[in-house]
This record gives structure tokens, sequence and C-alpha cells, in this order.
């Protein structure tokens, strides 16, 4: 899966590289068998792969798509893991490098509450993932991908703030380079910093996502229409403002329309967002309209938020249509194709 063609029975070679590149946040995440109960409490762990940038790189792959992640693991026997566990899931571990001196980061959750996890990282000094260089970086992949997906995680430190904006760079805002705003205080010295840096991915970036929240931080607002404005305004073609149980904001420069949540009852709220962005991904490649696109991933949000952990979670194609098939009853078009899911483009 690394670029290599094949001949078809007509025509020219057909391009089987990735259609998905994600870069940045990868670990080994260790979930609770008890829900409701602090982690100094917690007697046995469950052992999964986890990481924004992987996750959204596994979900995309269980819909079918070609995925890929540009990221750094330690010398350890979670890199190993790590490069195991992704070759497991379909998804093209050739870009995952090794940092020798680094660990691979642990993340414990604890599901108190299940909606809302608290997470404890350890990812100290820095973690391998934002180690990242030029050196690592495919730039002809980059350059060429049909998706390519950053998160705001990824410029909280150097070397990897400085190897996204020239990764972002050198792609030029080609279609569907994809920032997902991914703010999480404990990454960054202090908002401030957070929004500065953060705002300069937005300025390379033609679809952006995140929650009330993260807008606020990238574009100075918690309001999800403001938030919108102002990040079309800044060049950004598409706008998905994740409002929680109120739903999903969904702008162009066409207009903007909020999508209706998924009613689901919550075993653990870490992984949706995730599964949010593989079928994101997915629609996008399947070039349908963004309403389309949030109602999908409004299905594999609502999936795995009734599930426990993230990568092991995310939602295959035959679970995607049977949670959709009520939806469809009720929408003007289906937003889930049988039997191959996607319409290629």
């Amino acid at each position: 899966m690394t670029g290599s063609t094949t001949e078809p029975e007509r025509g020219g070679p057909v391009d089987t590289g990735p259609e998905v590149l994600t870069v940045g946040r990868v670990g080994v995440d260790l979930y609770p068998r008890e829900s409701g109960v602090p982690l100094d409490r917690v007697e046995t762990f469950a052992r999964s792969l986890g990481g924004t940038a992987t996750n959204v790189a596994v979900a995309a792959a269980r819909l079918g798509r070609r995925s890929a992640v540009l990221t750094k693991v330690g010398a350890d026997p979670f890199g190993t893991f790590v490069r195991d566990a992704l070759t497991g899931f379909g998804v093209d571990p050739a870009w995952v490098s090794t940092h020798e001196r680094l660990l691979t980061p642990v993340v414990f959750c604890a599901l108190d509450p299940p909606e809302d996890p608290p997470l404890l990282f350890y990812r100290l000094p820095t973690a391998p993932d934002l180690t990242l260089t030029d050196a690592d970086v495919p730039w002809d992949l980059v350059r060429r991908v049909p998706v390519l997906w950053v998160t705001g995680t990824g410029a909280s430190v150097e070397t990897s703030r400085g190897t996204h904006l020239r990764m972002l760079a050198a792609r030029g805002r080609r279609e569907h380079t994809v920032l997902d705003l991914d703010y999480r205080p404990m990454f960054w010295p202090d908002r401030d910093t957070a929004s500065r840096h953060i705002g300069a991915l937005v300025d390379e970036a033609t679809v952006v996502v995140g929650n009330r929240a993260e807008v606020e931080v990238a574009v100075g607002t918690a309001d999800p229409d403001e938030a919108a404005r102002r990040l079309l305004a800044r060049g950004v073609r598409l706008a998905l403002v994740k409002k929680g149980a109120e739903g999903v904001l969904v702008a162009t420069a066409e207009g903007s329309h909020t999508v209706a949540p998924r009613p689901v009852e919550v075993v653990c709220g870490l992984g949706a967002g995730d599964a949010f962005g593989g079928a994101l991904v997915h629609g996008l490649l399947s070039g349908w309209d963004p309403v389309r696109i949030a109602e999908f991933a409004n299905v594999a949000g609502a999936l795995v938020a009734g599930r426990l952990a993230c990568a092991d979670a995310m939602p295959t194609p035959e679970e995607m249509a049977e949670s959709a098939t009520a939806h469809e009853a009720n929408t003007n078009h289906p937003i889930v194709d049988h039997p191959m899911l996607e319409t290629r483009t």
C-alpha cells in the first residue's frame, strides 16, 4: 500500500497508494473494564490502539478506504504493537518511524463519567509523534494524496510545528486538506499560544472540524455560526462545528445547515469524534454533499459512543448500513449506499 500500481482489465494503471494520510498523535490506550470508577480504583484494563490521527485512519480503513499514518513511535514493544495493530486494521504503517530515545505514549482513561472520560497522558518529556522532521515526511505523497489530515496538537511544539506548516505549504491548500482542531490544553503552555499556532494551520486548510471550545481557540468565538463565518472568511471551504446535543453545523460559501444528532446511550465518549472523522474522510472521497457527509459521520460517531475503546470500536460498512436504515427513511436522500457504502469519484 505504498503507491504501487496494478493493471486493470481495461485502461491504464490504477493508483493503489493511500487515499488519506493522517499526521500526528499515536499511542496505546488503556481502558478500564469497570465503568464509573476512578483510576486509582480500577483493577483491570483493556489495551487498544489510540491517538486522534491514528484513530481517524483506522476509521477510514474500516469503511474501505486506503489509509496511512505519518507518525513516530518509540523503540519499545509498544511501538511494535502500534505497527502490528495498524497492519491488522488495514492501515499502511510505512511512514511510522522510530525515535530511538523516547517511549511510545501510553494513555489511561477513566470511565468516570463515561460520556466525557478524563485522560492521563504519559507523553513526557515529549512524545515521538511531536518530533516529526522534514526527513520523516513523504513529500510527494503529501502533495498528491486525495485527503491530508492534520491536527492542532501537531502544532503544539517544535519540531512537529514547523514540519506541519511546511507540509501544508507544500500542499498549497489543495482540496481536502483537513484540519482537526483537536485542542487539548495539557499539550499547550497557554491558550494564546494555542490560538496563534492553530490559527496558522487554519490559514492553510480547506476543511476544518472541531467543537465549540476548539473553534473558540482557533478563531476567537464559541458561537458556531460566527465561528463558521470566520473560518470561511479565512479561506476554509467546509467548516463543521460540533454542537453536542444540538447536532453539527455544516457551513460552506453556499450556506449553512445544522444536522441533528443521533441519540445514543454512551459507553465511552472518546472515540466518537475520531469515528466522525473517518466517516468525514469517506464522504469527502465519495464526493458527497456536506450535509450528507455530516449525517453519515453522525451515524459513525453514535455507534462508537456506544462502545468501549477507540480504534477497535470503529464501525464496518455493514454496521453503518444497519444503523442508518431508520435514518434513511426520514431523509430526502440515503446516507448509505448498499452494499459498498461509497460512490467513488
